[in-house]
């Protein structure tokens, strides 16, 4: 089972929208926030030369250079999920023989976030990748869970329609 970093950050989200997204029910293109997340990310810090760098097919990383990594992220309003994808992240390049830092970049509010691979930070890891999996295999979607956030979200007809 592949699992790339929207997955992991979905887990932290919504299991039922991982589950979704996981089956091909990817609503997201239709949503604005996620329009003007990308848009931010292509426009944001446009003298880094390794942008959108692609590994073994499954994870993309914003910027990558010698040091560090970076996402950026157009708000920190589910900081958790932005936090486990980028350590998600760093746990995958480690495998890989790639030590670096980690940097969540939220340039709308003008802050930074620095993350570092623990030992702590990749038992949570480890432990959301098998969740991601259990989620997964499971016949059916999980049911609807009511957030705050879930009238924002471009799955909320889907769920509550």
């Amino acid at each position: 089972m592949k699992i790339n970093g929207v997955k992991i950050n979905y887990l932290y989200v919504c299991e039922r929208k991982l589950w979704l997204f996981d089956r091909g029910i990817q609503l997201e293109e239709n949503s604005e926030k996620v329009l003007l997340g990308k848009l931010l990310s292509e426009y944001s810090y446009p003298n880094e030369t390794r942008r959108e760098v692609l590994i073994d097919d499954l994870i993309k990383i914003d910027v990558m250079d010698e040091e560090e990594i970076r996402e950026i992220k157009y708000s920190n309003s589910l900081a958790s999920a932005n936090r486990i994808q980028i350590l998600y992240y760093l746990y995958y390049l480690k495998l890989l023989g790639i030590d670096r830092k980690g940097i969540i970049n939220y340039p709308k509010m003008r802050r930074k976030e620095e993350i570092s691979l623990t030992p702590e930070a990749e038992r949570e890891v480890e432990q959301a990748i098998k969740r991601v999996k259990e989620v997964l295999s499971s016949p059916k979607p999980p049911e609807v869970k009511k957030k705050s956030y879930c009238p924002k979200c471009a799955y909320y007809e889907f769920c509550f329609g």
